[in-house]
């Protein structure tokens, strides 16, 4: 059998920094994505102080992600077939917009519980388009070889902003209230704006991808049917997604309810799922190279499951802390894992409306993953939310094994036997 390239060759460390379109994206998203962190905190702060409800905490959770689940596929498409630099122009401004209007919402006293579920629906509508038109344009920057590496570049910024973004928030928040975090989100947007205008890469799309929206989501199902890693990787996403990445919902949980913390220890917590994250992230820049093996997407899977599962046995912060930060570790190891593995195995003609069927099993499944966990922790409490979630996502990756072995995945090169 033919070696695959993706799997042999070797690029140089950081080579995607090389590319000048990628560094000023790169940047650009660096800056935002600390705004949208202190907004992520600050939207679930202002949710409990409205409600006390861990209920309606997922609600808006849910709110936020449905859109996802219902219009990724959707917004893959529409990246196959119109620039994507445009796409992610039009979106990152839409979700500006939102954020200077819940800003405006609480700072003059009038902002509601339904005010902050509608801006939230708003938000998850924008990304829907967003999230595969960005993934996808990464590839479009830097080229197949040094893909790796710029997933890999990308979970750095996105988890840097992690550390960052909620420690701040949790501060301005203590003294200032939530309006300020909101506002420096929708401010946060003219660094990405400016990065985008500022590239030369339009991101035009693979002639043979332009295809009716209709025609598009059914060939990208129908290719992902079809290709052994591509349907095993986006069958862990969705039970990981579904059963254990529902950290926006269960640390705020934690903080409060556990460990009777404030503001400011709930954005310590993010900040030390994130310092995880950064850590793995820096680690898989230095040292992968092409496609991961299957069997560490699953390895990861269900040491992110266990941990999760841990988190109903904490009682101490600095523990919870430690945990968090192991947590961000394996989160990032699977994530980039996954979406490597989906970019890599995809032809461009189809790789939009891949990474839209990437951002439906990712965050499309947040909707109910938040739900299921504030319901839980409603009625039975959040330690038990935790041994559930990471229980049954252990079940879960254990039974997609199974089946995977029964049908010839290829664990070794992310190929079908």
């Amino acid at each position: 059998m033919p070696r695959d390239p993706s799997a042999t060759a070797r690029p140089a460390r950081l080579a995607a920094l090389r590319h000048r379109d990628f560094r000023l994206f790169w940047s650009g998203q660096l800056v935002s994505l600390i705004g949208t962190w202190m907004q992520s905190v600050g939207q679930a702060w202002l949710v409990l102080e409205l409600t006390g409800s861990p209920f309606h905490l997922g609600l808006v959770t849910a709110l936020q992600f449905t859109p996802i689940l219902l219009l990724s596929p959707v917004g893959g498409a529409l990246s196959d077939r119109f620039p994507k630099r445009r796409i992610i122009l039009i979106t990152q401004a839409t979700m500006m917009l939102q954020a200077f209007v819940l800003a405006a919402l609480v700072w003059s006293g009038q902002v509601r519980y339904w005010h902050v579920a509608v801006l939230a629906a708003i938000y998850g509508l924008g990304r829907a388009i967003d999230i595969p038109a960005r993934q996808a344009y990464i590839t479009d920057l830097v080229g197949r070889p040094d893909l790796p590496n710029a997933v890999a570049l990308n979970s750095v910024v996105f988890n840097g902003a992690r550390i960052v973004g909620p420690a701040v928030a949790g501060l301005l928040i203590a003294r200032f209230g939530v309006a300020p975090a909101f506002f420096l989100n929708g401010a946060s947007f003219l660094a990405v704006l400016t990065a985008l205008l500022a590239t030369r890469t339009p991101g035009d799309p693979d002639p043979a991808g332009r295809l009716g929206i209709r025609e598009g989501v059914w060939g990208a199902l129908g290719y992902a049917a079809r290709t052994p890693p591509v349907a095993f990787t986006l069958a862990l996403i969705v039970c990981v997604s579904l059963l254990v990445l529902n950290f926006n919902v269960l640390v705020p949980l934690i903080a409060k309810d556990v460990l009777n913390e404030g503001a400011h220890g709930f954005g310590l917590l993010m900040s030390s799922l994130g310092a995880g994250a950064v850590t793995a992230g820096i680690g898989l820049t230095l040292l992968r190279r092409g496609r991961p093996a299957l069997w560490s997407l699953a390895a990861s899977a269900a040491v992110l499951s266990a941990g999760t599962a841990s988190l109903a046995l904490v009682g101490h912060f600095g523990t919870t802390a430690v945990l968090l930060v192991v947590l961000g570790c394996c989160q990032i190891a699977f994530s980039t894992g996954c979406n490597t593995t989906l970019q890599l195995a995809t032809p461009d003609a189809l790789r939009g409306r891949v990474m839209g069927l990437y951002a439906l099993a990712n965050a499309g499944m947040t909707p109910f993953g938040s739900l299921l966990v504030g319901t839980v922790a409603e009625h039975l409490g959040v330690r038990a939310a935790c041994a559930l979630g990471g229980g049954s996502g252990l079940v879960a990756v254990a039974a997609l094994v199974l089946v995977g072995r029964r049908t010839g995945v290829g664990w070794t090169h992310g190929r079908g036997g």
